[in-house]
């Protein structure tokens, strides 16, 4: 697998993360995984691919084989675990409400995939693995999460394809946020 750059989506919103734990899941050769450590934070590296986790591991990152696809896998998470979960280029819609229940209230979920239309590209074209108009933002707020940012179209880099893209964050991190913009006032000359 290619040493491919992090996606410009998840680097935009990388400095939005508490400090705390992220998970990086489906995280595949770990590009992301590489962007958040050298951020300094604590990253959980979570494939189902042991050949790929190999090379992750290291001072500030865990990983963990798990396929969460396989019939009656559960869910390892407790709730609330996560400062920030970033996934890309993979949809499996069962895990949503369990994805958007192990992060913080103050944490943040950067997740990017396939959207319909990305057949005239090649790979994904089943219907099953491309998110319909305006679902992965239906998932976020049936989660439960404020949604930062969203897009739903055309990129060209790093290959052409059509995408949804979303950054939500928990219920707390509106309110953690406008408390540091305070107490960073407050302690101003």
């Amino acid at each position: 697998m290619p040493n491919l750059p992090a996606s410009s989506w998840v680097a935009r919103f990388a400095p939005l993360a508490p400090p705390g734990e992220v998970l990086d899941l489906a995280c595949g050769g770990g590009r992301h995984t590489r962007l958040f450590a050298a951020r300094g934070m604590q990253v959980l590296a979570l494939d189902r691919n042991p050949e790929l986790l190999a090379a992750l591991a290291g001072p500030t990152v865990t990983t963990m084989e798990h396929d969460l696809e396989q019939e009656g896998a559960a869910w390892p998470f407790a709730p609330g675990r996560f400062a920030a979960i970033v996934v890309t280029n993979y949809l499996h819609r069962p895990l949503f409400a369990q994805l958007a229940a192990s992060l913080r209230p103050d944490g943040i979920l950067v997740y990017e995939t396939f959207a319909q239309g990305n057949a005239v590209y090649g790979k994904p074209s089943n219907p099953d693995f491309l998110l319909a108009p305006g679902e992965l933002l239906a998932l976020a707020r049936a989660g439960g999460l404020q949604v930062l940012a969203y897009e739903d179209g055309h990129v060209d880099h790093p290959h052409p394809a059509q995408v949804q893209r979303l950054c939500a964050a928990g219920p707390a991190f509106a309110k953690t946020e406008a408390k540091l913009d305070h107490n960073v006032a407050a302690n101003e000359p």
